[in-house]
């Protein structure tokens, strides 16, 4: 079985330069709520495939379902979302801050066409399943006539 390549795509990605996105994760571990980018992080996933489908976890613990968007094409699979941050008590301050909040975005791009009408995903304890059917790829050779005119 050939594995399908896949490439992680950053389209959307609202931070500027590498320097800016250093300071914005060094300021984030101090407090999860400073961040320069729309997209302040971004879930781990595990993509396992078959000859017929790819299947995708999708780790994002504290996110409510109604705030996970999932878009799909025949190339392309968008998992966003946003997790919002846990209230501090007034009086007390962060000794650590390592959990990340806000929005995030994952773009995934494939290089072969999946169905879109038979997707399916799910979302329990914090782990967002989703199975995408591959259509099946055509790579037979024919023969084309040249003809005179």
């Amino acid at each position: 079985m050939e594995f399908i390549k896949i490439r992680f795509a950053n389209d959307f990605d609202g931070a500027g330069s590498p320097f800016e996105k250093t300071i914005a994760e060094m300021f984030q571990t101090m407090n999860p709520m400073f961040s320069f980018a729309k997209n302040s992080w971004k879930p781990q996933l595990d993509i396992y495939e078959t000859s017929d489908e790819i299947l995708i976890t999708a780790e994002i613990p504290g996110v409510d379902k109604e705030h996970l968007e999932l878009e799909i094409n025949s190339r392309a699979i968008r998992i966003a979302g946003k997790r919002e941050p846990a209230m501090a008590a007034e009086n007390g301050r962060y000794r650590l801050a390592e959990i990340q909040y806000g929005s995030f975005e994952r773009i995934l791009r494939l290089n072969v066409p999946l169905d879109t009408e038979k997707v399916t995903a799910s979302y329990k304890k914090g782990m967002l399943h989703i199975h995408l059917k591959k259509l099946p790829t055509l790579e037979t050779t024919y023969r084309v006539p040249i003809s005179d005119d």
